[in-house]
Protein backbone atom coordinates (compact mmCIF):
# COMPACT_ATOMS: atom_id res chain seq x y z
CA UNK A 1 0.00 0.00 0.00
CA UNK A 2 1.74 3.44 -0.79
CA UNK A 3 2.91 4.95 1.88
CA UNK A 4 0.89 8.60 1.08
CA UNK A 5 -2.54 6.68 1.45
CA UNK A 6 -5.02 8.46 3.76
CA UNK A 7 -7.35 5.04 4.01
CA UNK A 8 -6.08 1.96 4.22
CA UNK A 9 -8.18 -1.56 4.03
CA UNK A 10 -6.62 -4.44 4.45
CA UNK A 11 -8.55 -8.25 3.68
CA UNK A 12 -11.82 -6.51 4.85
CA UNK A 13 -14.30 -8.86 5.82
CA UNK A 14 -17.68 -8.01 7.25
CA UNK A 15 -20.82 -9.93 8.23
CA UNK A 16 -24.59 -8.99 9.43
CA UNK A 17 -25.42 -10.56 12.43
CA UNK A 18 -27.52 -13.08 10.78
CA UNK A 19 -24.75 -14.04 9.45
CA UNK A 20 -25.03 -12.50 6.14
CA UNK A 21 -21.76 -11.18 4.04
CA UNK A 22 -21.04 -8.07 2.89
CA UNK A 23 -17.57 -7.99 2.21
CA UNK A 24 -14.52 -10.33 1.68
CA UNK A 25 -10.96 -10.08 2.26
CA UNK A 26 -11.26 -6.45 0.54
CA UNK A 27 -8.39 -4.74 0.00
CA UNK A 28 -7.53 -1.11 -1.03
CA UNK A 29 -6.24 2.28 -0.35
CA UNK A 30 -7.27 5.76 -1.10
CA UNK A 31 -4.47 8.91 -0.95
CA UNK A 32 -5.48 12.77 -1.73
CA UNK A 33 -8.42 13.54 -3.93
CA UNK A 34 -11.65 13.38 -4.96
CA UNK A 35 -13.45 9.67 -5.50
CA UNK A 36 -16.83 8.75 -6.04
CA UNK A 37 -17.94 5.12 -4.95
CA UNK A 38 -20.19 3.63 -7.14
CA UNK A 39 -22.29 0.19 -6.78
CA UNK A 40 -26.05 -1.11 -7.16
CA UNK A 41 -27.82 -0.53 -4.09
CA UNK A 42 -26.97 -3.43 -1.57
CA UNK A 43 -23.76 -3.47 -2.63
CA UNK A 44 -22.74 -1.99 0.82
CA UNK A 45 -21.22 1.44 -0.29
CA UNK A 46 -22.71 3.39 3.08
CA UNK A 47 -21.52 0.15 5.03
CA UNK A 48 -18.00 0.29 3.85
CA UNK A 49 -18.27 3.96 5.05
CA UNK A 50 -19.83 2.88 8.31
CA UNK A 51 -17.01 0.55 8.21
CA UNK A 52 -14.45 3.68 7.57
CA UNK A 53 -15.66 5.79 10.20
CA UNK A 54 -15.31 3.19 13.43
CA UNK A 55 -19.82 2.82 13.25
CA UNK A 56 -19.19 -1.13 12.47
CA UNK A 57 -16.05 -3.10 13.03
CA UNK A 58 -15.01 -5.42 11.01
CA UNK A 59 -15.18 -9.27 11.08
CA UNK A 60 -11.47 -10.11 9.92
CA UNK A 61 -9.06 -7.52 8.68
CA UNK A 62 -8.40 -3.81 9.24
CA UNK A 63 -9.14 -0.23 8.58
CA UNK A 64 -6.44 2.38 9.17
CA UNK A 65 -7.36 6.15 8.62
CA UNK A 66 -4.37 8.64 8.92
CA UNK A 67 -6.31 12.28 9.97
CA UNK A 68 -9.94 13.20 11.25
CA UNK A 69 -12.87 11.74 9.36
CA UNK A 70 -15.90 13.72 8.60
CA UNK A 71 -19.06 11.57 7.92
CA UNK A 72 -22.08 13.10 6.74
CA UNK A 73 -24.94 10.11 6.57
CA UNK A 74 -27.56 9.70 3.92
CA UNK A 75 -30.02 10.26 7.24
CA UNK A 76 -28.76 12.56 9.55
CA UNK A 77 -29.79 11.77 13.24
CA UNK A 78 -30.45 15.01 14.15
CA UNK A 79 -33.81 16.28 16.85
CA UNK A 80 -35.81 19.15 15.75
CA UNK A 81 -35.31 21.00 19.13
CA UNK A 82 -31.32 21.80 18.14
CA UNK A 83 -30.05 25.05 17.76
CA UNK A 84 -28.07 25.59 14.50
CA UNK A 85 -25.70 26.46 16.44
CA UNK A 86 -25.84 23.38 18.47
CA UNK A 87 -25.57 21.25 15.01
CA UNK A 88 -22.32 22.62 14.13
CA UNK A 89 -20.72 22.34 16.89
CA UNK A 90 -20.05 25.91 17.94
CA UNK A 91 -22.72 26.59 20.48
CA UNK A 92 -20.31 26.03 23.88
CA UNK A 93 -17.73 28.53 21.98
CA UNK A 94 -20.35 31.36 21.46
CA UNK A 95 -21.48 30.98 24.87
CA UNK A 96 -17.68 31.41 25.64
CA UNK A 97 -17.46 34.40 23.68
CA UNK A 98 -20.42 36.07 25.02
CA UNK A 99 -19.58 35.45 28.31
CA UNK A 100 -15.99 36.82 27.61
CA UNK A 101 -17.14 40.11 26.17
CA UNK A 102 -19.99 40.29 29.29
CA UNK A 103 -16.55 41.06 31.49
CA UNK A 104 -16.69 37.33 32.93
CA UNK A 105 -12.77 36.49 32.63
CA UNK A 106 -12.50 33.17 33.51
CA UNK A 107 -9.92 30.90 32.22
CA UNK A 108 -12.57 28.36 31.25
CA UNK A 109 -14.06 30.65 28.92
CA UNK A 110 -10.47 31.35 26.88
CA UNK A 111 -9.76 27.56 27.13
CA UNK A 112 -13.49 27.16 25.06
CA UNK A 113 -12.57 29.81 22.95
CA UNK A 114 -9.07 28.66 21.89
CA UNK A 115 -8.25 29.91 18.81
CA UNK A 116 -11.42 30.60 17.93
CA UNK A 117 -11.99 33.89 18.01
CA UNK A 118 -13.80 34.46 14.89
CA UNK A 119 -15.67 31.48 14.49
CA UNK A 120 -18.69 33.69 13.82
CA UNK A 121 -17.38 34.51 10.92
CA UNK A 122 -15.80 31.55 9.44
CA UNK A 123 -19.73 30.09 10.17
CA UNK A 124 -21.63 32.73 8.54
CA UNK A 125 -18.85 32.26 5.51
CA UNK A 126 -19.50 28.87 5.31
CA UNK A 127 -23.22 29.23 5.81
CA UNK A 128 -23.32 31.20 2.81
CA UNK A 129 -21.25 29.30 0.43
CA UNK A 130 -23.69 26.89 1.02
CA UNK A 131 -27.32 29.03 0.22
CA UNK A 132 -28.10 28.88 4.11
CA UNK A 133 -27.05 32.77 4.67
CA UNK A 134 -31.16 33.38 6.19
CA UNK A 135 -30.37 30.65 8.83
CA UNK A 136 -29.50 32.13 11.97
CA UNK A 137 -27.26 30.25 14.75
CA UNK A 138 -30.32 30.24 17.14
CA UNK A 139 -32.89 28.58 14.58
CA UNK A 140 -34.48 25.45 15.56
CA UNK A 141 -33.54 22.85 13.48
CA UNK A 142 -37.37 21.62 12.52
CA UNK A 143 -37.82 25.02 11.00
CA UNK A 144 -35.46 23.65 8.06
CA UNK A 145 -36.25 22.04 5.20
CA UNK A 146 -34.63 18.72 4.58
CA UNK A 147 -32.35 20.15 1.98
CA UNK A 148 -31.26 23.11 4.56
CA UNK A 149 -30.91 20.22 6.93
CA UNK A 150 -28.33 18.19 4.47
CA UNK A 151 -26.39 21.63 3.59
CA UNK A 152 -26.36 22.62 7.66
CA UNK A 153 -25.18 18.63 7.95
CA UNK A 154 -22.09 18.92 5.30
CA UNK A 155 -21.39 22.90 6.34
CA UNK A 156 -20.88 21.45 10.04
CA UNK A 157 -18.34 18.61 8.63
CA UNK A 158 -16.27 21.03 7.06
CA UNK A 159 -16.12 23.65 9.91
CA UNK A 160 -14.38 20.30 12.06
CA UNK A 161 -11.26 20.85 9.19
CA UNK A 162 -11.25 16.86 8.76
CA UNK A 163 -8.57 15.46 6.39
CA UNK A 164 -10.93 12.80 5.44
CA UNK A 165 -14.34 13.83 4.21
CA UNK A 166 -16.91 10.81 3.70
CA UNK A 167 -20.55 12.01 2.03
CA UNK A 168 -23.23 9.78 1.60
CA UNK A 169 -25.87 10.60 -1.27
CA UNK A 170 -25.06 14.06 -0.47
CA UNK A 171 -27.09 16.38 -3.51
CA UNK A 172 -30.12 13.96 -1.73
CA UNK A 173 -33.34 16.28 -1.33
CA UNK A 174 -30.88 19.65 -2.55
CA UNK A 175 -32.39 21.52 -5.84
CA UNK A 176 -30.61 22.26 -8.62
CA UNK A 177 -29.06 25.52 -7.23
CA UNK A 178 -28.47 24.04 -3.85
CA UNK A 179 -27.05 21.25 -5.73
CA UNK A 180 -24.86 23.80 -7.32
CA UNK A 181 -23.34 25.41 -4.18
CA UNK A 182 -22.47 21.83 -3.00
CA UNK A 183 -20.11 21.13 -6.06
CA UNK A 184 -18.61 24.12 -5.95
CA UNK A 185 -17.73 24.26 -2.01
CA UNK A 186 -16.33 20.38 -2.90
CA UNK A 187 -14.32 21.51 -5.86
CA UNK A 188 -12.56 23.78 -3.58
CA UNK A 189 -12.43 21.10 -0.78
CA UNK A 190 -8.76 20.18 -0.71
CA UNK A 191 -8.61 16.65 1.39
CA UNK A 192 -9.29 13.45 0.56
CA UNK A 193 -12.82 12.86 -0.32
CA UNK A 194 -14.77 9.55 -0.92
CA UNK A 195 -18.45 10.16 -2.34
CA UNK A 196 -20.85 7.46 -2.66
CA UNK A 197 -23.57 9.22 -4.91
CA UNK A 198 -25.46 8.41 -7.80
CA UNK A 199 -25.55 11.97 -9.19
CA UNK A 200 -23.92 12.13 -12.35
CA UNK A 201 -22.82 15.82 -12.54
CA UNK A 202 -21.36 14.87 -9.22
CA UNK A 203 -19.26 11.80 -10.40
CA UNK A 204 -17.93 14.06 -13.15
CA UNK A 205 -16.03 16.66 -10.58
CA UNK A 206 -14.50 13.29 -9.25
CA UNK A 207 -10.73 12.83 -10.00
CA UNK A 208 -11.19 9.08 -9.79
CA UNK A 209 -14.29 6.05 -9.92
CA UNK A 210 -14.45 3.62 -7.04
CA UNK A 211 -16.45 0.59 -8.47
CA UNK A 212 -17.87 -1.87 -5.50
CA UNK A 213 -18.76 -4.72 -7.59
CA UNK A 214 -19.53 -8.39 -6.45
CA UNK A 215 -17.43 -7.72 -3.07
CA UNK A 216 -14.42 -5.95 -5.52
CA UNK A 217 -13.19 -2.56 -5.69
CA UNK A 218 -11.60 -1.52 -9.38
CA UNK A 219 -10.61 1.98 -10.07
CA UNK A 220 -10.76 3.62 -12.48
CA UNK A 221 -9.29 7.10 -13.42
CA UNK A 222 -11.09 10.35 -14.46
CA UNK A 223 -14.59 11.11 -13.94
CA UNK A 224 -17.86 9.06 -14.46
CA UNK A 225 -18.58 9.69 -17.97
CA UNK A 226 -14.94 8.73 -18.62
CA UNK A 227 -15.62 5.47 -16.20
CA UNK A 228 -18.63 4.60 -18.14
CA UNK A 229 -16.59 4.47 -21.42
CA UNK A 230 -14.26 2.46 -20.08
CA UNK A 231 -16.47 0.21 -19.02
CA UNK A 232 -18.32 -0.05 -22.11
CA UNK A 233 -15.31 -0.32 -23.99
CA UNK A 234 -14.35 -3.33 -21.27
CA UNK A 235 -17.79 -4.84 -22.16
CA UNK A 236 -17.86 -4.60 -25.95
CA UNK A 237 -13.89 -6.63 -25.89
CA UNK A 238 -15.42 -9.41 -23.23
CA UNK A 239 -18.61 -9.71 -25.73
CA UNK A 240 -16.07 -10.60 -28.23
CA UNK A 241 -14.19 -12.90 -26.23
CA UNK A 242 -17.31 -14.75 -25.14
CA UNK A 243 -18.39 -14.85 -29.17
CA UNK A 244 -14.91 -16.33 -29.88
CA UNK A 245 -15.17 -18.34 -27.27
CA UNK A 246 -17.99 -19.67 -28.14
CA UNK A 247 -17.24 -20.22 -31.28
CA UNK A 248 -14.21 -22.57 -29.95
CA UNK A 249 -16.64 -24.74 -27.99
CA UNK A 250 -19.11 -25.01 -30.93
CA UNK A 251 -15.57 -26.33 -33.50
CA UNK A 252 -14.26 -28.49 -30.80
CA UNK A 253 -17.44 -30.20 -30.17
CA UNK A 254 -17.90 -30.21 -33.81
CA UNK A 255 -14.24 -32.03 -34.58
CA UNK A 256 -14.98 -34.52 -31.10
CA UNK A 257 -18.04 -35.60 -32.83
CA UNK A 258 -15.95 -35.79 -36.16
CA UNK A 259 -13.38 -38.14 -34.64
CA UNK A 260 -15.84 -40.32 -33.08
CA UNK A 261 -17.89 -41.04 -36.53
CA UNK A 262 -14.54 -41.51 -37.66
CA UNK A 263 -13.08 -43.97 -35.23
CA UNK A 264 -16.89 -45.38 -35.48
CA UNK A 265 -16.22 -45.88 -39.31
CA UNK A 266 -13.02 -47.94 -39.21
CA UNK A 267 -14.78 -49.83 -36.25
CA UNK A 268 -17.67 -51.32 -38.65
CA UNK A 269 -15.26 -51.47 -41.49
CA UNK A 270 -12.70 -53.74 -39.06
CA UNK A 271 -15.55 -56.10 -38.58
CA UNK A 272 -16.80 -56.44 -41.64
CA UNK A 273 -13.70 -57.44 -42.93
CA UNK A 274 -13.14 -59.92 -39.94
CA UNK A 275 -16.56 -61.40 -40.89
CA UNK A 276 -15.78 -61.64 -44.56
CA UNK A 277 -12.73 -63.48 -44.09
CA UNK A 278 -10.47 -60.76 -45.95
CA UNK A 279 -7.62 -60.89 -43.70
CA UNK A 280 -6.84 -62.97 -40.94
CA UNK A 281 -8.38 -63.15 -37.62
CA UNK A 282 -5.44 -62.07 -35.91
CA UNK A 283 -4.39 -59.47 -37.75
CA UNK A 284 -8.12 -58.24 -37.70
CA UNK A 285 -8.06 -58.29 -33.62
CA UNK A 286 -4.96 -56.30 -33.65
CA UNK A 287 -6.07 -53.88 -36.60
CA UNK A 288 -8.97 -53.56 -33.81
CA UNK A 289 -7.31 -52.80 -30.99
CA UNK A 290 -5.30 -50.31 -32.59
CA UNK A 291 -8.37 -48.37 -33.93
CA UNK A 292 -9.63 -48.70 -29.87
CA UNK A 293 -6.25 -47.04 -28.90
CA UNK A 294 -6.71 -44.49 -31.94
CA UNK A 295 -10.49 -43.34 -31.26
CA UNK A 296 -9.60 -43.57 -27.61
CA UNK A 297 -6.52 -41.03 -27.86
CA UNK A 298 -8.59 -38.61 -30.57
CA UNK A 299 -11.16 -38.74 -27.92
CA UNK A 300 -8.66 -37.99 -24.81
CA UNK A 301 -7.21 -34.90 -27.59
CA UNK A 302 -10.86 -33.39 -28.73
CA UNK A 303 -12.03 -34.08 -25.20
CA UNK A 304 -9.05 -32.02 -23.61
CA UNK A 305 -9.95 -29.55 -26.06
CA UNK A 306 -13.40 -29.00 -25.78
CA UNK A 307 -12.67 -28.80 -21.53
CA UNK A 308 -10.34 -26.16 -22.39
CA UNK A 309 -12.68 -24.17 -24.72
CA UNK A 310 -15.33 -24.74 -22.19
CA UNK A 311 -13.02 -23.09 -19.60
CA UNK A 312 -12.36 -20.09 -21.31
CA UNK A 313 -16.05 -19.82 -22.05
CA UNK A 314 -16.55 -19.66 -18.67
CA UNK A 315 -14.43 -17.54 -17.79
CA UNK A 316 -14.88 -15.03 -19.90
CA UNK A 317 -18.62 -15.10 -19.38
CA UNK A 318 -17.83 -14.23 -15.77
CA UNK A 319 -16.12 -11.19 -16.82
CA UNK A 320 -19.69 -9.93 -18.57
CA UNK A 321 -21.72 -7.39 -16.40
CA UNK A 322 -25.23 -8.18 -15.34
CA UNK A 323 -26.39 -4.56 -17.68
CA UNK A 324 -29.84 -6.18 -17.55
CA UNK A 325 -32.21 -3.63 -19.87
CA UNK A 326 -35.87 -3.66 -19.95
CA UNK A 327 -37.20 -4.34 -22.96
CA UNK A 328 -40.60 -1.81 -24.04
CA UNK A 329 -42.69 -1.26 -26.80
CA UNK A 330 -45.72 0.74 -25.35
CA UNK A 331 -47.97 1.63 -28.23
CA UNK A 332 -51.31 2.11 -26.29
CA UNK A 333 -49.87 5.37 -24.54
CA UNK A 334 -49.73 6.96 -27.88
CA UNK A 335 -51.23 10.45 -27.64
CA UNK A 336 -51.47 12.34 -30.54
CA UNK A 337 -49.42 15.75 -31.23
CA UNK A 338 -51.31 18.49 -29.89
CA UNK A 339 -54.34 16.86 -28.49
CA UNK A 340 -54.86 18.31 -25.10
CA UNK A 341 -54.49 16.55 -22.10
CA UNK A 342 -54.57 18.79 -19.13
CA UNK A 343 -55.99 22.37 -19.27
CA UNK A 344 -55.28 24.67 -15.65
CA UNK A 345 -56.38 28.25 -15.81
CA UNK A 346 -56.08 29.86 -12.22
CA UNK A 347 -55.45 27.38 -10.31
CA UNK A 348 -54.97 28.11 -6.34
CA UNK A 349 -54.63 26.32 -3.67
CA UNK A 350 -55.14 27.53 0.55
CA UNK A 351 -53.00 25.31 3.04
CA UNK A 352 -52.48 26.52 6.92
CA UNK A 353 -54.44 29.94 5.99
CA UNK A 354 -51.78 31.02 3.05
CA UNK A 355 -52.12 30.39 -0.22
CA UNK A 356 -49.63 28.38 -1.98
CA UNK A 357 -49.31 30.11 -5.64
CA UNK A 358 -49.04 33.68 -6.25
CA UNK A 359 -51.60 36.12 -6.72
CA UNK A 360 -54.90 34.62 -9.06
CA UNK A 361 -52.87 30.93 -9.00
CA UNK A 362 -51.30 29.76 -11.95
CA UNK A 363 -52.39 28.20 -15.51
CA UNK A 364 -51.03 25.22 -17.47
CA UNK A 365 -51.83 23.70 -20.81
CA UNK A 366 -50.39 20.25 -21.50
CA UNK A 367 -50.72 18.68 -25.03
CA UNK A 368 -49.56 15.99 -27.42
CA UNK A 369 -46.93 13.85 -26.40
CA UNK A 370 -44.79 16.68 -24.28
CA UNK A 371 -41.98 16.00 -22.29
CA UNK A 372 -42.28 18.60 -19.52
CA UNK A 373 -39.49 19.46 -16.85
CA UNK A 374 -40.71 20.87 -13.69
CA UNK A 375 -37.95 22.32 -11.90
CA UNK A 376 -37.72 24.66 -8.65
CA UNK A 377 -36.64 25.16 -4.98
CA UNK A 378 -37.93 22.96 -2.39
CA UNK A 379 -41.13 23.89 -0.59
CA UNK A 380 -42.55 25.86 -3.80
CA UNK A 381 -44.91 23.74 -4.30
CA UNK A 382 -43.94 21.18 -7.34
CA UNK A 383 -45.76 18.09 -5.31
CA UNK A 384 -48.84 20.23 -4.99
CA UNK A 385 -49.60 20.79 -8.64
CA UNK A 386 -48.68 17.25 -9.54
CA UNK A 387 -51.66 16.55 -7.06
CA UNK A 388 -53.68 19.18 -8.56
CA UNK A 389 -52.99 17.66 -12.47
CA UNK A 390 -53.55 14.08 -11.17
CA UNK A 391 -57.14 14.65 -9.02
CA UNK A 392 -55.61 13.78 -6.08
CA UNK A 393 -56.36 16.90 -4.50
CA UNK A 394 -59.18 20.00 -5.59
CA UNK A 395 -57.91 23.68 -6.23
CA UNK A 396 -59.41 25.99 -3.90
CA UNK A 397 -60.15 27.79 -6.81
CA UNK A 398 -59.61 27.79 -11.10
CA UNK A 399 -60.85 25.62 -13.25
CA UNK A 400 -59.44 22.75 -14.37
CA UNK A 401 -60.37 20.36 -17.69
CA UNK A 402 -58.79 17.02 -18.02
CA UNK A 403 -58.71 14.69 -21.45
CA UNK A 404 -60.77 10.83 -20.89
CA UNK A 405 -57.25 9.43 -20.82
CA UNK A 406 -55.92 8.24 -18.02
CA UNK A 407 -53.41 10.13 -15.77
CA UNK A 408 -50.80 8.04 -13.50
CA UNK A 409 -49.51 9.41 -10.99
CA UNK A 410 -45.72 7.82 -9.19
CA UNK A 411 -45.25 9.79 -5.98
CA UNK A 412 -41.78 9.79 -4.39
CA UNK A 413 -43.10 7.27 -2.10
CA UNK A 414 -43.71 4.93 -4.62
CA UNK A 415 -46.78 3.66 -2.67
CA UNK A 416 -49.23 2.43 -5.25
CA UNK A 417 -48.60 -0.96 -5.28
CA UNK A 418 -50.04 -3.30 -2.44
CA UNK A 419 -47.06 -4.07 -0.34
CA UNK A 420 -48.17 -7.23 0.86
CA UNK A 421 -49.26 -8.74 -2.70
CA UNK A 422 -46.84 -10.31 -5.47
CA UNK A 423 -45.76 -8.26 -8.36
CA UNK A 424 -47.65 -10.77 -10.55
CA UNK A 425 -50.77 -9.79 -8.14
CA UNK A 426 -50.76 -6.64 -8.32
CA UNK A 427 -50.00 -6.40 -12.47
CA UNK A 428 -53.30 -8.77 -11.81
CA UNK A 429 -55.39 -5.88 -10.19
CA UNK A 430 -54.02 -2.83 -12.89
CA UNK A 431 -54.79 -5.23 -16.46
CA UNK A 432 -57.27 -8.27 -15.17
CA UNK A 433 -58.50 -8.91 -18.44
CA UNK A 434 -55.05 -9.59 -20.52
CA UNK A 435 -54.02 -13.38 -20.02
CA UNK A 436 -51.68 -14.80 -17.80
CA UNK A 437 -49.19 -15.53 -20.64
CA UNK A 438 -49.51 -11.86 -21.49
CA UNK A 439 -48.95 -10.65 -17.79
CA UNK A 440 -46.64 -12.95 -18.07
CA UNK A 441 -44.47 -11.90 -21.09
CA UNK A 442 -45.10 -8.19 -19.32
CA UNK A 443 -43.38 -8.73 -16.16
CA UNK A 444 -40.41 -10.40 -17.94
CA UNK A 445 -39.78 -7.35 -20.27
CA UNK A 446 -39.54 -5.37 -17.09
CA UNK A 447 -37.17 -7.86 -15.28
CA UNK A 448 -39.61 -9.83 -13.70
CA UNK A 449 -38.71 -13.59 -15.12
CA UNK A 450 -39.55 -16.76 -13.04
CA UNK A 451 -39.75 -16.45 -8.98
CA UNK A 452 -38.65 -12.75 -8.99
CA UNK A 453 -42.92 -11.80 -10.02
CA UNK A 454 -43.72 -14.00 -7.19
CA UNK A 455 -42.26 -11.73 -4.74
CA UNK A 456 -43.78 -9.30 -2.33
CA UNK A 457 -43.75 -6.00 -3.50
CA UNK A 458 -42.71 -4.81 0.31
CA UNK A 459 -39.44 -7.17 -0.10
CA UNK A 460 -38.13 -5.58 -3.29
CA UNK A 461 -35.30 -2.75 -3.57
CA UNK A 462 -35.93 0.89 -4.42
CA UNK A 463 -35.09 0.05 -8.05
CA UNK A 464 -36.76 -3.19 -8.35
CA UNK A 465 -40.12 -1.64 -6.96
CA UNK A 466 -40.06 1.13 -9.39
CA UNK A 467 -39.99 -1.13 -12.05
CA UNK A 468 -42.90 -3.31 -10.91
CA UNK A 469 -44.90 0.32 -10.27
CA UNK A 470 -44.03 1.33 -13.66
CA UNK A 471 -45.04 -2.60 -15.19
CA UNK A 472 -48.39 -2.05 -13.52
CA UNK A 473 -48.96 1.63 -14.49
CA UNK A 474 -47.57 1.35 -17.99
CA UNK A 475 -49.34 -2.15 -18.26
CA UNK A 476 -52.45 -1.10 -17.26
CA UNK A 477 -55.86 -1.53 -19.26
CA UNK A 478 -56.18 2.13 -20.67
CA UNK A 479 -53.01 2.83 -20.50
CA UNK A 480 -52.08 6.18 -19.17
CA UNK A 481 -51.61 8.82 -21.39
CA UNK A 482 -50.13 11.34 -18.87
CA UNK A 483 -47.43 9.88 -16.50
CA UNK A 484 -46.52 11.96 -13.63
CA UNK A 485 -43.36 11.78 -11.72
CA UNK A 486 -42.07 13.16 -8.57
CA UNK A 487 -38.51 12.54 -7.75
CA UNK A 488 -38.06 9.27 -9.56
CA UNK A 489 -34.58 9.25 -8.88
CA UNK A 490 -34.66 9.48 -5.34
CA UNK A 491 -32.76 6.49 -3.74
CA UNK A 492 -32.34 4.66 -7.02
CA UNK A 493 -28.95 3.25 -8.45
CA UNK A 494 -27.51 4.05 -11.49
CA UNK A 495 -28.51 0.86 -13.08
CA UNK A 496 -32.43 1.86 -11.96
CA UNK A 497 -32.08 5.12 -13.03
CA UNK A 498 -30.39 4.09 -16.75
CA UNK A 499 -33.63 1.35 -16.47
CA UNK A 500 -35.91 4.29 -16.10
CA UNK A 501 -34.72 5.96 -18.65
CA UNK A 502 -35.44 3.78 -20.94
CA UNK A 503 -38.46 3.15 -20.26
CA UNK A 504 -39.54 6.88 -20.57
CA UNK A 505 -37.59 7.10 -23.66
CA UNK A 506 -40.27 4.38 -25.47
CA UNK A 507 -43.24 5.94 -23.34
CA UNK A 508 -45.22 7.38 -26.09
CA UNK A 509 -47.64 9.85 -24.05
CA UNK A 510 -46.94 13.22 -22.31
CA UNK A 511 -45.36 13.33 -18.81
CA UNK A 512 -44.43 15.82 -16.15
CA UNK A 513 -41.22 15.15 -14.40
CA UNK A 514 -40.43 17.12 -10.88
CA UNK A 515 -36.13 16.14 -10.20
CA UNK A 516 -33.66 18.29 -9.83
CA UNK A 517 -31.25 15.87 -11.67
CA UNK A 518 -30.74 17.61 -14.78
CA UNK A 519 -28.84 14.78 -16.11
CA UNK A 520 -31.69 12.51 -16.34
CA UNK A 521 -33.97 14.85 -17.42
CA UNK A 522 -31.65 15.76 -20.45
CA UNK A 523 -31.37 11.87 -20.64
CA UNK A 524 -35.13 11.79 -21.01
CA UNK A 525 -35.48 14.26 -23.54
CA UNK A 526 -37.39 16.66 -22.16
CA UNK A 527 -38.74 19.57 -24.09
CA UNK A 528 -40.50 21.64 -22.19
CA UNK A 529 -39.00 23.47 -19.30
CA UNK A 530 -41.00 25.01 -15.99
CA UNK A 531 -40.11 26.69 -13.50
CA UNK A 532 -42.06 27.26 -10.03
CA UNK A 533 -41.04 29.39 -7.63
CA UNK A 534 -42.04 32.01 -5.33
CA UNK A 535 -45.73 30.92 -6.72
CA UNK A 536 -45.01 31.86 -9.88
CA UNK A 537 -45.14 29.21 -12.94
CA UNK A 538 -43.11 30.00 -15.69
CA UNK A 539 -41.23 28.87 -18.83
CA UNK A 540 -37.47 28.66 -18.44
CA UNK A 541 -34.72 27.30 -21.06
CA UNK A 542 -32.79 24.50 -19.42
CA UNK A 543 -30.30 24.87 -16.42
CA UNK A 544 -26.92 23.32 -16.69
CA UNK A 545 -26.02 20.34 -15.32
CA UNK A 546 -22.82 21.14 -14.58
Amino acid sequence: MPDDARIVCSNLSFSWPDGTPVFQDLSFALNEGHTGLVAPNGAGKSTLLELITGKHAPSHGTISVKGTVGYLPQSLPLTGDLTVAEVLGIAPIIEALDAIAAGDASEEHFTTVGNDWDIEEQTRAQLDRLGLGDVTLTQRLHTLSGGQVTALGLAARLLDRPDVLLLDEPTNNLDVDARHRLYRVLDDWPGCLLVVSHDRALLDRMDRIAELDRGEIRFYGGNFTEYADAVRAEQESVERSVRSAEQQVKREKRELQQARERAARRASAGARNARSGSIPKVAAGTLKRRAQESAGKAGDVHGQRLAEARAKLDEASRMLRDDQKIDLRLPDTHVPAGRMVFVGEGIQVRYEGRTVFDGAGVDLTIRGPERIALTGPNGAGKSTLLRLIAGEREPTSGEIRRATGRIAYLSQRLDLLELDRTVAENLTDYAPHKSESERRHLLARFLFRGARAHLPVGALSGGERLRATLACVLGAERAPQLLLLDEPTNNLDLDSVEQLEEALNVYEGAFVVVSHDVRFLREVKVDRWLRLSGGRLGETGAPDDA
